[in-house]
């Protein structure tokens, strides 16, 4: 869970960092949680995904609704599979004081369209998403 490391210097022409353009986190769940739990609250609280949090509350991973289905209709899929338990992006996270060009470009490499903005002791701020 280690997070993209900030530079300490902007390189950017806008000098932004991944805080200043991160949005609200959202609905933030346990990893224990079962997939079948997880995809009721995504549905009822009309999200796109859910952040998820380890034992001690910090940062654990991003599910998305898409990523639930797919578990849910494979042929391994039993209803007391937790979220920790099956594939999704667990980091590296971004970290909230990266260089928002920077943290953008990581992001890109990675095909990820939205990433967990961290604090330096990895707990969700909010999400960075990609607007194209």
């Amino acid at each position: 869970m280690t997070p993209i490391p900030p530079r300490t210097r902007q390189t950017d022409d806008t000098g932004l960092t991944a805080r200043d353009a991160m949005h609200a986190p959202g609905p933030q769940v346990d990893d224990h949680m079962t997939v079948d739990v997880a995809l009721s609250v995504l549905i009822g609280a009309r999200v796109p995904h859910l952040l998820l949090r380890d034992e001690d509350g910090r940062c654990a991973g991003l599910v998305t609704r898409a990523q639930l289905a797919a578990h849910r209709g494979g042929s391994w899929y039993c209803d007391r599979t937790r979220l920790r338990d099956i594939p999704l992006d667990r980091g590296p996270f971004t970290s909230s004081v990266a260089v928002l060009g920077e943290a953008e470009a990581a992001m890109r490499d990675r095909t990820l369209d939205v990433s967990p903005v961290i604090d330096e002791h990895g707990y969700a701020l909010g999400i960075l998403a990609l607007t194209s």
